[in-house]
Parts: structure tokens; C-alpha cells; sequence
């Protein structure tokens, strides 16, 4: 890890150096700056090359001219996607990028395009809606931020980002506390934006949103407080056969990992025939075991340990109540026979 990160750092002087060199104005070597951290960020190998990336942005401030607000504002919101990608326990990275996405903002509303705002509202609504999970930031903020990026990616001309916002906006309403006579309100406001999202995005064009959407209508159908429970989790199973003709054990075997997991806890709640529910789930609850069963191998071949332990606990417990079921069938068939 030392010979890498000193590696990447030599790379990031030697830029400096190059640019510093050049026999160009200010704003023109914040620029270049500004492009060479851009790169670096595009395909990182490492966290230390997402520092490195945050490091050329700093410098790319600090060569900007004052009168060059515009440019300011455009390192300043490409350095917070830099410092949100940064993986950390800690909220501080994920703190600056919200300092850096309100400078941008404040900028863009009145000099930027429509777009730049959009996007930076968008990504300040999932900084914001990070941040909440930490206890540092308010679930509501994220939820406007995301609403204001939603007046320029709207369905009709920016399908993809409508998509991903509408998502983005019912992961937000479901992480709020279902505590209050609004909860349920929520709920059908999540499930709501998920099928909004999904009628502008398909499984041909946009086939990651495609899934992603499928996956998560699956989980608010599952987890609702609907009354309708039966017929949630019929249609619940339906969105995650759809995520799964996206997310395959050959192309993308972690969300692949994730959906199965999902499955099979809704088949767990699923009797075998929904219209005579009084008849058991036990082919519901085979087909659930051998779901969790793959996933925790997939989990363990792609180090998601945490992943893997949560499954591995639901296994547990599930073979535990199989065997004290099948136990006490036995001993009851027994002492009929005997009687």
C-alpha cells in the first residue's frame, strides 16, 4: 500500500509540475488542473488516487482567479464527487462535500446552466441523504434537494436522471421514521416514485436504472404495512424476476447476490398457494434457504463479509426452526402410532 501511495503521489507532483511549467494564464492551469484530476477520478485503483484527484482540485482552487466564479464553481462541485467517493466510516469527507456542493450551487442558480444545478441539487440530495444515516444531516433537506433537481431532469428530456432521482427520492421517504400516522402516507409515496421512475427507463436503454428499480419497488412492496400482504409480495417477486434479467451471477454477481437475497426473504413470507394461504410456505421456504445459500457463497467469493454474515444468520435461524419443526412432527406421528 506504501509503495502504491507513494507511487500515485510522484505521479501527482510530476502533474503539478507539468502544468505549473506551462506558459499559460491562470485560469488555464486551473483548468488543466482541473482535467488531470478528472482523469485520475474517472477509473480509480485506489482510495489513495480519489485523494490524489482531491488534492489536484485543491491546487485547481487555488490557481483559479478571483473574477473566475464560474470555473470556481465547476472544481468546486467536480471535487465533492471526488470527496463523497472517498470509502470511510467517517462523515467528515462527506461534510466538505456538502460545503463544496453549496458554494457550486449558489453560484450555478444564477450563472450556471440548468443542468449544473440539476446536477449538483441531485448530488447534494444524496451527500444529504448520506450524511442522515450518520446522524449529521436532516432526511427533509435531501428530499427538497432532489425535488429542485427534478424542475430541470424532468421525464420527457433527461429520462435516465428522472429515473435515478425518482429512486433516490423513495429510498429518502422510506428512510424516514415510521413512527407517526404519516408512515403509511410515505410508503405509498415511495412505491408511488419507484413505478414513476419506471416508466420512462427500460430493460433495453437503461438497464442498470431498470434493475435497481425493480430491486427497490420490491423491497417498499415487501416491507409495506399494506394490509395487502399477499398480494404485495406476489408483486414483489414480479420486480425482482425483472431486476434479475439484468443483474446476473456472470455480469454482476454482488447485485445479483443482493436480489436473490431479497427473494428469498419474500418467499419466506409467501404461502405456496396464495389463494389458500392456510397451507404452508414449505416449498416457499426450500426455494428461500437455496436463494440465501447462493447468495452467501457470492457474498464470501466478493468480500462482502458483512453481507455474507447477515445471510449466514438468517440461514441459521431457518434451519434451527426446520429441524424443531420436523422434530416435533415426528415425535407427534410417533406417539399416534403408538397410541
Amino acid at each position: 500500500m506504501g509503495i502504491v501511495a507513494s507511487r500515485v503521489e510522484q505521479e501527482v507532483q510530476a502533474a503539478i509540475k507539468a502544468v505549473e511549467s506551462e506558459d499559460a494564464s491562470a485560469a488555464e492551469k486551473s483548468e488543466m488542473l482541473m482535467e488531470i484530476a478528472m482523469g485520475i477520478q474517472a477509473k480509480p485503483k485506489s482510495s489513495e488516487q480519489i485523494l490524489s484527484a482531491v488534492e489536484l482540485y485543491e491546487k485547481s482552487l487555488a490557481q483559479c482567479p478571483p473574477e473566475q466564479f464560474l470555473l470556481h464553481a465547476r472544481i468546486e462541485a467536480r471535487m465533492a464527487t471526488a470527496l463523497q467517493a472517498i470509502p470511510t466510516n467517517s462523515s467528515e469527507y462527506l461534510e466538505r462535500a456538502r460545503e463544496c456542493y453549496d458554494a457550486a450551487r449558489a453560484i450555478f442558480k444564477d450563472h450556471g446552466t440548468p443542468e449544473e444545478l440539476a446536477e449538483t441539487e441531485m448530488n447534494l440530495g444524496l451527500v444529504i441523504q448520506t450524511l442522515c444515516g450518520m446522524n449529521r444531516a436532516v432526511i427533509t433537506d435531501a428530499i427538497s434537494a432532489y425535488q429542485r433537481s427534478l424542475r430541470t431532469f424532468n421525464k420527457k428530456k433527461y429520462p435516465k436522471e428522472f429515473a435515478i432521482l425518482q429512486n433516490n427520492l423513495a429510498t429518502a421517504f422510506l428512510s424516514m421514521p415510521f413512527t407517526d400516522q404519516r408512515s403509511k402516507m410515505r410508503e405509498a409515496l415511495a412505491v408511488q416514485a419507484f413505478e414513476e421512475g419506471l416508466t420512462v427507463v427500460n430493460i433495453i436503454d437503461h438497464p442498470t436504472e431498470y434493475a435497481m428499480l425493480q430491486n427497490n419497488l420490491g423491497n417498499a412492496l415487501q416491507y409495506s404495512s399494506s394490509s395487502h400482504v399477499v398480494e404485495n409480495n406476489v408483486r414483489a417477486l414480479e420486480a425482482y424476476d425483472q431486476a434479475l434479467k439484468v443483474r446476473t451471477l456472470q455480469t454482476t454477481p454482488f447485485e445479483y447476490a443482493n436480489t436473490i437475497s431479497n427473494k428469498a426473504n419474500c418467499l419466506l413470507n409467501l404461502p405456496d398457494d396464495p389463494e389458500n394461504p392456510e397451507s404452508g410456505n414449505e416449498e416457499n421456504m426450500a426455494k428461500a434457504i437455496a436463494y440465501y445459500e447462493e447468495a452467501h457463497g457470492i457474498f464470501l467469493a466478493h468480500n462482502g463479509m458483512q453481507n455474507a454474515e447477515v445471510v449466514a444468520g438468517v440461514l441459521a435461524e431457518l434451519k434451527g426452526n426446520r429441524d424443531t419443526s420436523k422434530a416435533a412432527n415426528s415425535n407427534a406421528n410417533g406417539e399416534s402410532q403408538s397410541a
